[in-house]
């Protein structure tokens, strides 16, 4: 928690709903549970439930498309192969398509 503080997060009055642990906002804004090291989302009664879990799983699948792009572009760098490079180019394009359309996805 003193290294949450350090990093500039501030202490707010909520509590996780999982272990009752005092809250933290992150400098973007995102609340954290220290004890858990989870992201905690906060819906507001007569929010749409569907939409928040929705939002959460296209982040998710975000990241989940980030961390290949990664392996992708290592593996493009130790290789010579013009086939496999062509293959890693093609599998490259078509996640950077999906994570272009689940950012204009989040965007609505």
């Amino acid at each position: 928690m003193a290294d949450l503080l350090r990093q500039g997060a501030t202490l707010t009055e909520l509590a996780c709903p999982a272990c009752a642990s005092p809250l933290f906002r992150l400098k973007d804004g995102t609340l954290w549970c220290a004890k858990d090291e989870k992201k905690v989302l906060v819906v507001k009664e007569g929010a749409d439930e569907a939409r928040v879990t929705s939002s959460i799983a296209l982040d998710r699948t975000e990241a989940v498309l980030m961390d290949k792009v990664k392996e992708i572009q290592e593996k493009m760098q130790s290789t010579s192969d013009t086939d496999e490079l062509q293959k890693l180019g093609n599998a490259l394009s078509s996640l950077l398509d999906n994570i272009e359309k689940i950012r204009k996805t989040k965007k609505t």
